[in-house]
């Protein structure tokens, strides 16, 4: 057989398939297995592209681990009350956290949290760099005074240790700003303290330097005086009132007696003498003699003589001896009361007793009435100094009530110690993770076989698109 017969009875060899842009686009029959191949690499070489990133982070990526904390505000306000005996009540009241609507102290705290002072400090206490320690994430809980922490770490102990020093490095931060507030407030306070205790202490040296130039010790005293006074003038009115009376009276009895109050005292002083009343019998017996000798013989006889002369004796004894006992004068003694027998005596008596009294009234008048003056004439001189030194000790009054009312106020504002920044509380303590936050193995495992299902059905869609876009045409060519 020759060559070309063997070429005429072999089976003819398959036409090339050569690749269009048609082919590509619409791809090609759904029974055409002849795409299998290549849909089978590109699964395959997808799958790779997918998984092997996945398998090799899974493998590589160091583990972390997360620990949880949890703060609380409080809601409430907090008020302190200090009473002072004698002075009042000094009271501070510290409004809600929550009661501005202005002012969000979770997010104040949030921002604090995040401080990096405060993640310096924390890195420090655990002898970490800044950056090594990482920077927690902070949630804040709608609705709530809840703040959610999360700090990361290379172990369950490391994640927790890091969230207690975050804690400790906040809540020392918290106590250093409300001491350095209350330091300043308790600064300004002192500056006004010192004020107000000047203040006090000039006043006090005013009304120092007043009383010891008036001798006057307080307005109090200087009413005492004025009501002294008051007291002593109307007391010196019923004096007089009472000398005029007595005056009055005893002018009367003079009239009546017909004798001065001092005639009629030496009168009583005379007749109250035993020596004077016998010389005075004595004398009303020689008289009596001489009555008698008269009677009988003339003014020569030598009886009469002897009476007269018995009775110029008696006289002149009797005289005398008035004289000797009131020490007056015998011209003086003429106009005494030789008769002071009976009720008359008892007149000269009352008029001698009137007549001291008033006496004792004009003396006790003089002297009430020379105090009277000087009290006056002192009282006038301290009306000014009095008005002064009323006004000394209200201006003291009021400065120490100033200054015990400052200190007060600064004593209670150091119980106030959650006005600017709240209280805040643990709620849940940085808690021990179990298992590692990082890298999430289910969650990676599920992202590849997401992908890859969208990959199988990417390569299914483009097996079938063919049929696809023919029955597209189709229908838009019957809805035509």
């Amino acid at each position: 057989m020759t060559h070309q017969d063997a070429t005429a009875f072999a089976p003819p060899a398959p036409a090339k398939r050569r690749i269009s842009m048609r082919r590509i686009l619409l791809g090609g029959r759904v029974s055409d297995l002849g795409r299998f191949p290549r849909y089978l690499a590109f699964a395959l070489m997808g799958g790779t592209l997918i998984w092997a990133p996945i398998t090799g982070y899974l493998r590589t990526a160091p583990l972390s681990f997360k620990s949880q904390t949890s703060l609380i505000l409080p809601g409430s306000g907090a008020s302190a009350s200090l009473n002072l005996n004698g002075i009042g009540q000094a009271s501070s009241y510290a409004n809600s956290a929550f009661s501005s609507n202005s002012v969000s102290p979770t997010e104040t705290y949030k921002r604090l949290i995040g401080a990096d002072r405060i993640l310096a400090a924390a890195a420090t206490s655990m002898g970490l760099s800044r950056q090594a320690f990482g920077k927690p994430r902070i949630n804040l809980v709608d609705q709530t005074s809840l703040i959610h922490l999360e700090m990361t770490g290379g172990s369950a102990e490391d994640a927790q240790a890091r969230g207690d020093a975050l804690l400790a490095a906040f809540f020392a931060e918290l106590d250093a700003l409300r001491a350095d507030e209350q330091n300043t407030r308790e600064d300004s306070g002192l500056a006004a303290i010192a004020d107000y205790r000047n203040s006090v202490a000039a006043t006090r040296a005013d009304i120092a330097r007043l009383q010891d130039e008036t001798g006057l010790v307080s307005s109090e005293q200087y009413d005492a005086m004025v009501e002294t006074t008051r007291l002593l003038q109307s007391r010196v009115q019923d004096l007089a009132a009472t000398l005029s009376e007595k005056t009055q009276s005893v002018a009367s009895l003079e009239a009546t007696l017909g004798l001065p109050a001092t005639a009629a005292a030496a009168t009583l002083k005379v007749y109250a003498d035993a020596q004077f009343l016998t010389l005075t019998e004595e004398v009303g017996t020689q008289a009596a003699k001489l009555s008698e000798a008269r009677s009988q013989f003339g003014e020569g006889h030598p009886k009469v003589q002897d009476a007269r002369a018995a009775h110029a004796a008696a006289t002149g004894a009797a005289l005398r001896q008035a004289v000797a006992v009131t020490g007056l004068d015998p011209e003086q003694l003429k106009g005494l009361d030789l008769a002071p027998a009976g009720a008359r005596a008892d007149l000269l008596a009352q008029l001698v007793r009137m007549d001291a009294e008033r006496a004792g009234i004009v003396q006790q008048h003089a002297t009430l009435s020379a105090r009277l003056a000087e009290d006056m004439a002192k009282q006038q001189g301290l009306a000014a100094a009095a008005a002064r030194l009323q006004d000394l000790q209200r201006d003291f009054s009021v400065a120490e009530a100033v200054f015990a009312t400052a200190i007060a106020r600064t004593q209670s504002t150091k119980s106030d110690v959650y006005a600017s920044y709240p209280l805040v509380q643990v709620l849940e303590n940085p808690s021990l993770p179990d298992r590692p936050s990082s890298p999430n193995r289910k969650l990676a495992v599920a992202a590849g076989g997401a992908a890859t299902m969208m990959m199988l059905l990417g390569l299914m869609l483009g097996w079938m698109r063919s049929a696809l876009i023919g029955r597209l045409i189709g229908l838009r060519k019957g809805a035509a």
